[in-house]
């Protein structure tokens, strides 16, 4: 049976971005021609439509490189994919709780500040600072070390299990 007019689901755009991914790493892609394919592959509505963004891309991905030494070089593996949107939750998870802060104790230092009739000093620098400063930090290492895709794979974990127990309680019903 051809496949290729059938609906692609969310899943099978997520394979192909990671193929393209894989590719981007790889040098197989520019980053311009990456970022085209991948808005592309999650426009895609068939998988004829993503087979066409991978058509030009090995299978399996990472080749075996042969120098002219004749000795077989295998790359080193890939650093984990992380999935679409996780570094931007990653980061707002980090962050929202900071901003809420700040933006509440600026709040409160400019009331009073209007009631007083005078600008006094600015002590929410003092919860802002060390605090932004902890969190640049953890953000810098964080993103260094893929902290995002194990947060994305922990996320996902805690989901299934959510998922798992409201089919338990569900079928108990």
């Amino acid at each position: 049976m051809d496949r290729s007019g059938m609906r692609a689901a969310d899943t099978d755009r997520e394979m192909s971005a990671q193929r393209l991914r894989v590719a981007l790493d790889e040098g197989r892609l520019d980053l311009h021609e990456y970022d085209e394919r991948l808005r592309r592959a999650y426009a895609a509505r068939t998988y004829a439509e993503l087979d066409v963004l991978v058509a030009d891309l090995p299978v399996g991905g990472q080749g075996v490189l042969v120098p002219s030494s004749g000795v077989p070089v295998v790359p080193p593996p890939a650093a984990p994919a992380v999935p679409a949107g996780a570094t931007r939750r990653w980061l707002l998870q980090l962050w929202e709780p900071w901003l809420t802060v700040v933006a509440l104790v600026t709040a409160i230092w400019g009331v009073t500040a209007l009631m007083a009739g005078e600008a006094y000093y600015f002590w929410p620098g003092w919860v802002a600072g060390p605090w932004g400063a902890v969190n640049l930090v953890q953000t810098v290492s964080g993103l260094a070390h893929g902290e995002p895709a194990r947060w994305a794979a922990k996320q996902e974990k805690r989901r299934r299990k959510r998922e798992a127990r409201r089919q338990d309680s569900g079928d108990e019903a």
